[in-house]
């Protein structure tokens, strides 16, 4: 007697994702694993590839040896402060290169400072931000007479340096004759302070006169910054 077959109900079953050994989700995976090792690896663009600036400007010869230092200290002692490139010629041609537009800025002015006849640690103030730096066109008071320019340089200088250094002691500030210009570093408004009694005695003030309007001029500094303080 033939046997009756039973049918079972087969319920459809759901579409699974392919197995992790299958081919087609090993190449998957793999694929994704080579492209989060390279985006792991690979630093970002504005790290690889940093903007980079430059300033350029020129020196007096005599000065590019200051400006290196011994062994290459100063120079070594700026690019790591500030985190730049020079780049010094021999004939006073100085790159400096970064980028930080603000920092550059700072040593440009570093080094003409450093130009202009001042010691390396006096022209690093200029790393402060509250200080500055001036230079003074002595020809505009001399013209081209060189008897004129060593008359106004012993008039600023002063005997054994005396005008000049009661000047800094008055103002804060640094002071530097050097060939035809006259450079000021300091606290911004004392800085510009301090161009106004080298503006007088190059003008033919009397030294004298000139130290009391910085006197004067300074105690009115120092009380309203005393005063700003005190209402803060």
């Amino acid at each position: 007697m033939e046997k009756k077959k039973t049918i079972k109900a087969v319920k459809p079953k759901a579409e699974k994702a392919p197995k992790a050994t299958s081919p087609k989700a090993v190449k998957a995976k793999t694929t994704l694993d080579k492209m989060q090792e390279a985006n792991k690896n690979e630093p970002r663009l504005e790290a690889k590839h940093p903007e980079m600036f430059t300033q350029e400007l020129k020196i007096p010869r005599d000065r590019v040896g200051v400006l290196i230092g011994k062994k290459g200290e100063i120079k070594r002692m700026i690019q790591k402060r500030a985190n730049v490139r020079l780049d010094i010629s021999s004939d006073g041609d100085v790159v400096i290169r970064g980028t930080d537009t603000i920092m550059l800025y700072d040593v440009r002015t570093i080094v003409q400072a450093i130009g202009r006849g001042f010691a390396p640690e006096k022209a690093m103030r200029l790393f402060n931000e509250s200080n500055s730096f001036e230079i003074i066109d002595v020809t505009l008071y001399t013209g081209k007479s060189k008897k004129k320019m060593e008359r106004m340089r012993g008039r600023v200088i002063g005997e054994n340096g005396r005008a000049r250094a009661s000047i800094e002691d008055l103002t804060e500030t640094n002071i530097s004759f050097y060939g035809k210009t006259v450079g000021i570093i300091g606290d911004m408004e004392m800085v510009a302070l301090a161009r106004e009694a080298i503006d007088m005695i190059l003008s033919g003030a009397p030294h004298g006169a000139t130290y009391r309007m910085v006197e004067n001029k300074r105690r009115e500094i120092h009380k309203r910054r005393l005063e700003a303080m005190y209402h803060r």
